[in-house]
């Protein structure tokens, strides 16, 4: 018999909100993939050989415009695949990997590979090196090549059961999240210092009126991710900021607000 993800019987399951969540919006699939892209600077490039194999390579690569550059030797068989067919994918992993690999973030971009001229070429040359600053000991020998990769399609991966796709067209209009990358100190201190902040949040507007604890994980610009403690098991869940922030500098002040109307709508007003 075929196995799936169905229950095998004796396996947890997470308890599901009791109450509405009031605000649980959260970064599109796009804008997943443009802030895990701009993390970091390596991928795993996969690339066709001559005779139609796929063949997986480490590369480093910078940004223009959230299209990957990459710098390749044609002396390198990733090199020589991509002079001869220009399809190409690029798996990328979030650099803040939890100690459960799949229960992390990455994403998958595919395209086609072209050698960008004239402006875009200098363009591309600087955002390769801006990323990579060891390039400049190779950038310029003559068997290496820059490539910019048109992204028409990209798969992004939050961990267990969080997956999305988004077009072409939603990833080169989508920006990076400018909260994600430096929210780390601030979700530490939330998690230290303000715990009953927390579970007063998730109490109030995160569906989980019976939560006895909660922990910070993450925070973007649009709200915070919360795993969530009850008599009924662990569950995660969302709340939102009024509004979304625009620098890291406004966390503090949407977060004393979550709290001061969590405290203001909890049934005994604590």
């Amino acid at each position: 018999m075929a196995l799936d993800h169905g229950d095998p019987g004796d396996a947890p399951s997470a308890p599901l909100p009791l109450t509405a969540i009031l605000n649980d919006a959260r970064p599109s699939a796009a804008e997943e993939a443009r802030t895990i892209v701009a993390a970091t600077n390596t991928a795993t490039l996969a690339t066709l050989t001559e005779g139609g194999s796929p063949w997986a390579s480490f590369v480093t690569y910078g940004l223009l415009d959230g299209q990957p550059v990459l710098c390749v030797s044609r002396l390198a068989e990733h090199g020589r695949n991509l002079a001869g067919d220009a399809r190409a994918s690029l798996a990328v992993v979030s650099p803040d990997l939890p100690d459960d690999p799949l229960a992390g973030a990455r994403i998958t971009l595919a395209g086609r590979a072209e050698k960008p001229e004239g402006e875009e070429a200098t363009a591309a040359r600087e955002a390769y090196m801006a990323a990579v600053p060891a390039a400049k000991y190779y950038i310029d020998f003559s068997d290496f090549t820059l490539w910019v990769v048109r992204v028409e399609r990209v798969r992004w991966v939050g961990g267990y059961g969080r997956m999305d796709s988004a077009s072409a067209e939603d990833y080169a209009a989508a920006a990076a999240d400018p909260i994600v990358p430096l929210a780390g100190r601030a979700v530490t201190h939330l998690n230290d210092d303000h715990a009953d902040a927390l579970l007063a949040m998730v109490q109030a507007r995160g569906g989980f009126p019976d939560a006895t604890a909660a922990v910070c994980e993450r925070a973007d610009r649009y709200g915070l991710d919360l795993r969530v403690t009850t008599p009924r098991g662990v569950a995660v869940t969302r709340v939102g900021y009024l509004e979304p922030l625009d620098e890291v500098g406004e966390l503090r002040a949407a977060t004393v607000e979550l709290t001061r109307l969590s405290r203001a709508e909890a049934p005994d007003g604590r």
